[in-house]
């Protein structure tokens, strides 16, 4: 099997190499770049696993890039900035990204966070890359839900994670306990906020009823449910 790809994109030499050499000896194959322009000229060829993301560049907004990587390549993004303020944050995570370290880090953090990123990432044994309910198809392989008119609308790996948790649980009581537990935050107002946009954009893709939605229910003070039929495969 092939090791997974780590891009790196920081404008700090320092830190691409120090990164770049934690990884390389943690086994995992990586690219480094300096400027943004580089880093989306070499997305035209290559499929990064992970996406290590600076916030401050020195030719384009950080937030914008990782909404759009959230948006457009099914890797896992990981914003890694000096950045440390609470709204940042947040607001780092409502754009899809899917984790957030502040510097100065410890590089073993950072390779720990991906193993344990990939690993959430990768299919469950009862499941596998297509799920069908309600008339839609998910492929998690190429992060596109389907509707019955074959028309296709991209989701980001992080509402991923969201819908195969829900898809996984048909008709089961999500808590935040349990999201926190699958997803890997840490229980904060930063870990719930991020929770509501995911789950809010899923369901205007789903083109569900803001008002009454059918598939994904919120249960006050529980959690969520998801009342679809759900056949895997």
């Amino acid at each position: 099997m092939t090791a997974p790809l780590v891009t790196i994109l920081d404008d700090e030499p320092a830190i691409r190499s120090m990164l770049a050499d934690a990884l390389n000896e943690a086994g995992f194959r990586t690219m480094a770049f300096g400027r943004a322009t580089e880093f989306e000229a070499a997305l035209r060829s290559t499929t990064p696993d992970v996406c290590l993301v600076d916030l401050s560049l020195p030719d384009r907004d950080g937030l914008t890039l990782v909404h759009r990587l959230a948006l457009e390549q099914g890797a896992t993004v990981i914003i890694i900035s000096g950045r440390a303020q609470v709204q940042d944050r947040v607001t780092g995570l409502e754009l899809g990204a899917d984790d957030y370290i502040i510097k100065p880090f410890d590089p073993a953090e950072v390779v720990a966070r991906i193993r344990a990123r990939l690993r959430r990432g990768a299919p469950s044994p009862q499941s596998g890359e297509t799920a069908r309910f309600n008339g839609w198809v998910a492929h998690f392989d190429r992060y596109i839900l389907e509707d019955d008119t074959k028309t296709e609308t991209p989701f980001s790996h992080a509402e991923g994670e969201v819908l195969r948790l829900f898809l996984e649980r048909p008709k089961r009581l999500i808590s935040r306990q349990t999201m926190q537990e699958a997803l890997g935050g840490a229980a904060s107002e930063s870990f719930d906020r991020a929770m509501d946009v995911r789950i809010s954009r899923l369901r205007t893709k789903l083109r569900e009823d803001p008002k009454n939605p059918r598939l994904i229910k919120t249960i006050y003070g529980a959690g969520y449910i998801f009342l679809g039929d759900v056949v895997w495969g």
